[in-house]
């Protein structure tokens, strides 16, 4: 059995004659249940007896060295637990190839898929074909890593402007297909849809707005979060948001009816 108190997670699993717990330690509330399994299955060889000595410690922290989720892990033992103190790697997007689909963080590290009902990931499309790297590796594609880009200034933006109702929860697909205006050097290289398909055109990469003329950075957030500020929602309002043209001729956003 489970339970949870102020961030701590313990299992019961069988230490030699006795029971005794496994303990995960402020663990983010955001890490589903999936992924929690998951992490006790492997640090306990899949329901091997842990020992309370030296080298249960050492055993665990072998174990886990294999989850690409988890980083900077320490692990000890109590008198009747051992301890699991690590940090977690969290997902920002999702890519699908073929019938793999796979996450990766801020750092486009790759994150096997489980599921993660409890935050808002949002699907990278128009990614070149290419053999992804192994779990826990970096995926250094430079289409993938402007979408990431975009994706962690969205993030920032949630935590400061509307922690508690997050933009990207209503953001359903990056498409990066015409990365650098390979597609159409005329068109958006970088554009947004919600999940009732409302398009947001975002324009170029990250850092590059003045290569292209278009609003800066900081000015196309504001123009995003202001719009979602009034509106109170991007779902059901207009036909898209374009936020490429610069501040001083800041478009409307065009009315569906």
């Amino acid at each position: 059995g489970f339970l949870f108190l102020k961030g701590y997670v313990k299992k019961v699993v069988p230490v030699s004659e006795k029971t005794g717990f496994l303990e995960l330690v402020d663990v983010p509330s955001w890490v589903s249940e999936p992924l929690k399994e998951r992490i006790y299955a492997v640090a306990s060889a899949d329901g091997e007896d842990l020992r309370l000595d030296e080298e249960a410690a050492q055993m665990v922290a072998e174990n886990l060295a294999s989850v690409a989720w988890l980083y900077d892990t320490k692990v000890q033992t109590t008198h009747n637990s051992v301890r699991v103190e690590t940090k977690f790697r969290k997902p920002l997007a999702l890519v699908k190839s073929g019938l793999q689909k796979f996450y990766v963080d801020a750092e486009l590290v790759v994150l096997d898929f489980v599921p993660m009902p409890n935050l808002p990931i949002v699907r990278v499309k128009g990614v070149s074909p290419t053999t992804m790297p192994p779990v826990g590796q970096v995926f250094e594609r430079d289409d993938l890593a402007a979408a990431v880009d975009v994706l962690k200034l969205l993030w920032r933006m949630d935590e400061l402007v509307t922690p508690d109702k997050p933009l990207l929860e209503e953001i359903e697909v990056i498409d990066v297909s015409n990365f650098a205006g390979r597609e159409n050097s005329r068109a958006a290289h970088i554009v947004l849809y919600t999940k009732d398909r409302t398009q947001i055109v975002w324009g170029a990469e990250v850092g590059m707005w003045h290569r292209h003329l278009e609003a800066k950075d900081e000015d196309k957030l504001a123009m995003l979060y202001g719009f979602y500020e009034e509106s109170g929602s991007l779902l059901g309002n207009v036909k898209y948001i374009n936020l490429r043209d610069p501040q001083d001729k800041i478009p409307l956003p065009i009315d569906k009816y």
